[in-house]
Protein backbone atom coordinates (compact mmCIF):
# COMPACT_ATOMS: atom_id res chain seq x y z
CA UNK A 1 0.00 0.00 0.00
CA UNK A 2 2.87 2.55 0.65
CA UNK A 3 4.24 2.00 -3.06
CA UNK A 4 1.24 2.83 -4.42
CA UNK A 5 0.93 5.77 -2.31
CA UNK A 6 4.58 6.57 -3.18
CA UNK A 7 3.68 5.73 -7.11
CA UNK A 8 0.55 8.50 -6.78
CA UNK A 9 3.06 10.95 -5.69
CA UNK A 10 5.53 10.32 -8.41
CA UNK A 11 2.33 10.04 -10.77
CA UNK A 12 0.98 13.60 -9.70
CA UNK A 13 4.33 15.16 -11.50
CA UNK A 14 3.90 13.41 -14.43
CA UNK A 15 0.28 14.38 -14.85
CA UNK A 16 1.79 18.01 -13.95
CA UNK A 17 4.23 17.67 -17.01
CA UNK A 18 1.42 15.56 -19.47
CA UNK A 19 -1.50 18.15 -19.01
CA UNK A 20 1.44 21.11 -19.09
CA UNK A 21 2.12 19.94 -22.43
CA UNK A 22 -1.17 19.06 -23.73
CA UNK A 23 -2.72 22.48 -22.52
CA UNK A 24 0.39 24.68 -24.73
CA UNK A 25 0.27 22.71 -27.52
CA UNK A 26 -3.78 22.75 -27.82
CA UNK A 27 -3.81 26.09 -27.01
CA UNK A 28 -6.68 25.15 -23.86
CA UNK A 29 -7.29 28.09 -21.84
CA UNK A 30 -10.01 26.97 -19.80
CA UNK A 31 -9.65 23.26 -17.88
CA UNK A 32 -13.01 22.53 -18.97
CA UNK A 33 -12.06 23.05 -22.31
CA UNK A 34 -10.63 19.88 -23.95
CA UNK A 35 -11.17 17.81 -21.04
CA UNK A 36 -11.70 14.58 -22.98
CA UNK A 37 -8.93 14.79 -24.99
CA UNK A 38 -6.74 15.93 -22.21
CA UNK A 39 -7.98 12.35 -20.10
CA UNK A 40 -7.48 10.32 -23.42
CA UNK A 41 -3.84 11.96 -23.16
CA UNK A 42 -3.09 11.18 -19.71
CA UNK A 43 -4.28 7.45 -20.41
CA UNK A 44 -1.57 7.53 -23.11
CA UNK A 45 0.88 9.09 -21.37
CA UNK A 46 0.35 6.98 -18.26
CA UNK A 47 0.17 3.98 -20.41
CA UNK A 48 4.14 4.64 -21.77
CA UNK A 49 4.60 5.19 -18.29
CA UNK A 50 3.94 2.46 -16.70
CA UNK A 51 4.94 0.02 -20.28
CA UNK A 52 8.06 1.49 -20.13
CA UNK A 53 9.69 1.17 -16.90
CA UNK A 54 7.72 -2.08 -16.07
CA UNK A 55 9.29 -3.59 -18.86
CA UNK A 56 12.61 -2.48 -17.57
CA UNK A 57 11.44 -4.39 -14.05
CA UNK A 58 9.95 -2.17 -11.87
CA UNK A 59 8.98 1.78 -11.55
CA UNK A 60 10.74 4.18 -8.86
CA UNK A 61 8.46 3.68 -6.24
CA UNK A 62 8.57 -0.41 -6.96
CA UNK A 63 12.36 0.50 -6.51
CA UNK A 64 11.76 2.21 -3.45
CA UNK A 65 10.02 -0.97 -1.98
CA UNK A 66 12.31 -3.75 -4.02
CA UNK A 67 9.48 -4.86 -5.95
CA UNK A 68 9.89 -6.61 -9.17
CA UNK A 69 7.60 -7.17 -11.97
CA UNK A 70 8.38 -10.52 -13.96
CA UNK A 71 6.40 -12.62 -16.11
CA UNK A 72 5.84 -16.14 -14.95
CA UNK A 73 8.88 -17.39 -16.03
CA UNK A 74 10.82 -14.92 -14.07
CA UNK A 75 11.77 -12.76 -16.62
CA UNK A 76 11.22 -8.89 -17.75
CA UNK A 77 8.13 -8.09 -19.19
CA UNK A 78 8.11 -7.27 -23.00
CA UNK A 79 6.66 -4.07 -24.04
CA UNK A 80 3.61 -5.88 -24.92
CA UNK A 81 2.59 -7.88 -21.99
CA UNK A 82 3.93 -4.40 -20.18
CA UNK A 83 0.74 -2.48 -21.84
CA UNK A 84 -1.58 -5.72 -21.27
CA UNK A 85 -0.71 -5.80 -17.99
CA UNK A 86 -1.25 -1.96 -17.78
CA UNK A 87 -4.81 -2.27 -19.58
CA UNK A 88 -6.07 -5.00 -17.67
CA UNK A 89 -5.03 -2.45 -14.37
CA UNK A 90 -7.37 -0.10 -15.54
CA UNK A 91 -9.90 -3.11 -13.82
CA UNK A 92 -9.27 -1.51 -10.73
CA UNK A 93 -11.16 1.41 -11.50
CA UNK A 94 -13.57 1.38 -14.66
CA UNK A 95 -16.18 -1.03 -13.36
CA UNK A 96 -17.39 1.40 -11.31
CA UNK A 97 -16.67 4.07 -13.50
CA UNK A 98 -18.68 2.39 -16.04
CA UNK A 99 -21.68 2.12 -13.51
CA UNK A 100 -21.32 5.15 -12.74
CA UNK A 101 -22.25 6.56 -16.13
CA UNK A 102 -24.82 3.75 -17.30
CA UNK A 103 -26.54 4.50 -14.12
CA UNK A 104 -25.65 8.26 -14.06
CA UNK A 105 -24.30 8.27 -10.77
CA UNK A 106 -23.75 11.29 -8.74
CA UNK A 107 -20.39 12.55 -8.26
CA UNK A 108 -20.98 11.80 -4.27
CA UNK A 109 -22.18 8.45 -5.20
CA UNK A 110 -19.75 7.61 -7.52
CA UNK A 111 -17.28 7.93 -5.10
CA UNK A 112 -18.90 5.81 -2.42
CA UNK A 113 -18.66 3.15 -4.90
CA UNK A 114 -15.54 3.28 -6.06
CA UNK A 115 -13.47 2.33 -2.89
CA UNK A 116 -15.75 -0.62 -1.96
CA UNK A 117 -15.06 -1.58 -6.00
CA UNK A 118 -11.32 -1.28 -4.93
CA UNK A 119 -11.69 -3.31 -1.55
CA UNK A 120 -13.62 -6.29 -3.40
CA UNK A 121 -11.19 -6.60 -6.24
CA UNK A 122 -8.49 -6.25 -3.80
CA UNK A 123 -10.38 -9.09 -1.64
CA UNK A 124 -10.51 -11.18 -4.61
CA UNK A 125 -6.87 -11.77 -4.80
CA UNK A 126 -7.93 -13.86 -2.27
CA UNK A 127 -9.12 -16.30 -4.46
CA UNK A 128 -6.51 -16.74 -6.54
CA UNK A 129 -4.24 -19.68 -6.16
CA UNK A 130 -1.29 -17.84 -5.44
CA UNK A 131 -3.01 -14.93 -4.21
CA UNK A 132 -2.52 -12.58 -6.77
CA UNK A 133 -4.21 -9.41 -8.24
CA UNK A 134 -6.58 -10.68 -11.30
CA UNK A 135 -4.79 -8.23 -13.29
CA UNK A 136 -1.24 -9.96 -13.21
CA UNK A 137 -2.72 -12.95 -13.38
CA UNK A 138 -4.75 -12.24 -16.44
CA UNK A 139 -1.58 -10.46 -18.03
CA UNK A 140 0.88 -13.88 -17.04
CA UNK A 141 2.50 -11.50 -14.86
CA UNK A 142 3.90 -11.66 -10.77
CA UNK A 143 5.25 -9.66 -8.56
CA UNK A 144 8.61 -10.59 -6.77
CA UNK A 145 10.55 -8.78 -3.68
CA UNK A 146 13.94 -7.81 -5.09
CA UNK A 147 16.31 -8.50 -2.06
Amino acid sequence: MACWLYEGLLLFGVVFIAGYLFSTLSQTRNALDNRHALQAFVFVVFGIYFSWLWSKGQTLAMKTWHIRVLDLQGQTLTQQRALLRYLLSWLWVLPPLLASWMFKLSGAEALVILPGWIVIWALLSLLHPRRQFWHDALAGTQLVTDR
